[in-house]
């Protein structure tokens, strides 16, 4: 099993803006050192929690300080922008990542940004289909493009001027486009077998129940068989919220208890998909169970694995027990609250839990 590393990031209200951009920036300087395969960024523009406001740029700035991680978005939220400029941004990350570029998509989840950027009550989720098929359009094809939609059109005929290159939209460095990723919320995620069928490959989110993710495997199979292709684990990602440190006292006090930063971040995502969003069923095994239950202790008691060296492997392979076989567990970064204790959790999961999680998976 691989191991890669996720980040929305949610950091405390208040914090100096450069400093958060620097720790993530760090976060994944860090992973590239450890040997993590891959790392996604999220991106919000309305979120002062969230302070990486365009998943692209942030990642541009790592191109030259990182050698072997692939680098994704995670994800570009599609209803939010042009498909043309999706596309020629996308394509230049690309380019400048000499192939390192995984392509994370989504309708993007939070309400304000939706509400800012007037697709708040629209349908988004046809928004993103229609802007992700321009953009694949855009790559495949060459200008004048023409294209037109519900929602956007795209089209240089007007404009261009051939033998200076003028209205020619850049292709990927990878051909015909680079992987594409798509993050699974929803138990039973028919968007799951949507993007299978489109050989898209699922990243069950870290905020969704073990019963709701293991409902994902079955949707993506579903998917690859429906267009005459075998699943493969190795494509299935799962995120998880993790912290290893050297003792359990620090374990149980840094990501379970209340005034860290695992718990910070389960308060603002109940506050969002629970009182804001509607979205209580995500963490929830029994539908009957009413909404005042979702606590921030709750959730995190029940979605954060943590401890020594010894129990979060265990944790890990019960988790797997219970979701099924998939090929890459994304460590989910939270905020440096303790950048030492940050950092010695980013090693200890790469160096010894890992090596002991797939020996385990070996015998």
């Amino acid at each position: 099993m691989k191991h890669s590393m996720f980040m929305m990031p949610l950091h405390a209200l208040g914090r100096d803006i450069g400093q958060t951009l620097a720790e993530d920036r760090e976060a994944v300087l860090l992973a590239d050192r450890l040997g993590y395969s891959e790392a996604f960024v999220g991106e919000h523009v309305t979120d002062a929690a969230e302070t990486v406001t365009s998943s692209m740029m942030f990642l541009a700035s790592l191109v030259a300080e990182t050698k072997h991680i692939m680098l994704g978005t995670g994800t570009i939220n599609v209803p939010n922008s042009h498909p043309a400029a999706i596309a020629a941004q996308a394509a230049m990350l690309d380019h400048m990542l000499k192939g390192r570029f995984i392509m994370g998509i989504s309708p993007g989840g939070l309400m304000s940004d939706a509400e800012v950027f007037g697709n708040f009550g629209k349908n988004r989720n046809a928004m993103f289909v229609e802007g992700i098929n321009m953009v694949l359009k855009i790559w495949a094809s060459d200008p004048p493009y023409d294209l037109e939609g519900e929602f956007w059109k795209v089209s240089v005929g007007k404009t261009m001027i051939p033998e200076i290159g003028q209205g020619f939209i850049m292709k990927p460095y990878q051909r015909p486009h680079p992987l594409i990723v798509g993050t699974a919320v929803a138990p039973f995620s028919q968007g799951v077998t949507e993007m299978a069928k489109r050989g898209w490959q699922p990243i069950s989110a870290n905020f969704l129940m073990p019963e709701w993710v293991k409902t994902h495997w079955p949707k993506y199979v579903e998917g690859r068989e429906s267009v005459g292709a075998k699943a493969d684990p190795s494509e299935w990602r799962v995120a998880k919220s993790i912290f290893v440190a050297d003792d359990e006292a620090t374990a149980r006090r840094y990501a379970l208890e209340e005034g860290g930063p695992y718990h910070f971040y389960f308060k603002q995502l109940v506050r969002k998909l629970v009182g804001g969003g509607g979205r209580g069923n995500l963490f929830k095994t029994d539908p009957a169970m009413d909404d005042a239950l979702i606590t921030p202790e709750y959730v995190t008691q029940r979605l954060v694995l943590a401890g020594t060296v010894n129990s979060v492997v265990d944790q890990i392979l019960a988790f797997r027990e219970k979701v099924g076989d998939f090929g890459n567990l994304l460590y989910a970064c939270h905020d440096w609250m303790d950048p030492a204790l940050g950092k010695r959790s980013m090693e200890l999961f790469a160096t010894e839990v890992m090596p002991r999680v797939n020996a385990a998976l070996r015998r």
